[in-house]
């Protein structure tokens, strides 16, 4: 990881900005993959996942009896820590349900929203180097709740054409419709232009990596809403002298071992801290099994020295971190003015990783600077909200002079006249 002392306020932009390939030359190839799934379908799909994922996948779709041997293949312990999670993250958002509120406006004039589901959904979940199951939980258990009647999801295979275990048992925990062996971009175009076997969705959710974002957005401008441009995983850790090295370090590898692309970031007034940091990252790093992605993710990460708290926070909210950790002792206080990320995590007990798989709230979060923006998953994402409105005789014609004054203003006389017609013909009743 690379020290940064007092850099300049006109030095952050360049500072924070995260590792990106070539847009043009990423959108490309991103692009060629994408119409060739577009005309080719199950066989095209299936040509891209062995030359890309090299498996060999005759049959895209899981069978009942790959769910009933992985469940025979998955630790009764794991298999616990998935429905203990899910339970956690289902207490979270159905909070987020809510029922229609009847609104009047004025007297006669009754306004009110509804949230309707989506109908079909696809579930996008990263394979690679690990197999993100905990994904699966994040975005099934909300878009269940939210009522979505096809829940799809995608994953990449193994060498073997099979998905983990865990995946298939999470996935019917949750009530997915239909799982497929597919991952990368090909997966993201199947469920937006849908094949012989994976059906065509209306929106698509889930993390990836930079050419899975690139799809997403790019299958975005032909119609297919996304969730948001979720990219490779970050984390932001703020430390005051308070915070234990051991645990700041935990939390920067914990994120540096997702991917090469993955980025870390620690800022904090403390010089000290900053050596016994970096000591403990070297310590704890060559005990890893995914050290050789860490230290790749280390290389283009950063500690940024600063003057002071509020000056960090000023540098945090100009980063807009997926995850930040506010490792100090008056957490509480500062997270009143953190204003761009997309998950707070308070104090020295509070790891990211707990709500990677089990506090409860989302971990499908804006990465990118995104969280400028964007909100993580919820309810609220798998939803259209609807509005409605009812108005009585009385009712327009207390605001139908309105109305007719603002259409008339506009040039709108048809719009006008929409309302006049209705009103003399009460008046001539």
């Amino acid at each position: 990881m690379k020290v940064f002392d007092n850099p300049a306020r006109s030095e952050w932009s360049t500072l924070l900005q995260r590792p990106v390939a070539e847009a043009a030359k990423l959108e490309a190839v991103v692009s060629g993959i994408l119409q060739q799934v577009r005309t080719g379908g199950d066989n095209t799909v299936k040509a891209l996942t062995l030359q890309f994922d090299k498996a060999v996948v005759d049959n895209l779709l899981v069978s009942e009896a790959e769910f009933r041997e992985a469940a025979q293949l998955l630790d009764a312990e794991l298999k616990t820590a998935i429905l203990t999670a899910r339970a956690n993250i289902e207490t979270f958002h159905k909070k987020q349900l809510s029922e229609p509120e009847i609104v009047e406006t004025m007297p006669g004039v009754q306004c009110w929203r509804k949230s309707v589901a989506i109908e079909k959904v696809g579930l996008y979940i990263p394979g690679g180097t690990a197999p993100l199951f905990s994904t699966i939980l994040m975005l099934g258990v909300p878009a269940k709740l939210a009522g979505c009647k096809e829940i799809i999801l995608c994953s990449p295979p193994d060498k073997n054409g099979k998905l983990h275990p865990a995946i298939l048992f999470a996935a019917q925990a949750v009530g997915v419709t239909k799982l497929f062996k597919a991952g990368g971009v090909q997966a993201i175009g199947a469920m937006a232009y849908g094949t012989e076997s994976i059906p065509r969705v209306s929106k698509i959710f889930g993390p990836g990596n930079q050419y899975v974002t690139c799809a997403k957005q790019l299958i975005q401008q032909e119609g297919i809403a996304i969730d948001m441009p979720a990219g490779p995983s970050e984390v932001a850790v703020y430390a005051d002298e308070s915070a234990s090295p051991a645990f700041v370090a935990a939390d920067l590898l914990s994120q540096a071992e997702h991917g090469v692309d993955s980025q870390v970031l620690l800022v904090t007034g403390s010089s000290l801290l900053v050596d016994a940091v970096i000591k403990e990252v070297n310590k704890q790093l060559v005990l890893l099994p995914r050290k050789e992605l860490a230290a790749k993710a280390l290389e283009h990460s950063k500690i940024i020295v600063v003057k002071d708290e509020t000056e960090a926070i000023d540098l945090l909210n100009e980063y807009a971190a997926e995850h930040l950790i506010l490792a100090c002792n008056n957490a509480l206080a500062l997270a009143g003015r953190v204003v761009n990320a997309g998950s707070v995590f308070l104090g020295h007990y509070s790891p990211e990783s707990v709500g990677d798989y089990a506090s409860g709230t989302n971990h499908t979060l804006p990465t990118n600077g995104y969280a400028r923006a964007y909100s993580g998953v919820s309810v609220d994402s798998f939803v259209k909200k609807i509005t409605f409105q009812q108005l009585s005789e009385q009712g327009l014609r207390n605001i139908g002079r309105t109305v007719e004054l603002m259409a008339e203003a506009e040039g709108l006389e048809a719009h006008a006249n929409a309302v006049r017609v209705r009103l003399h013909s009460v008046k001539s009743e």
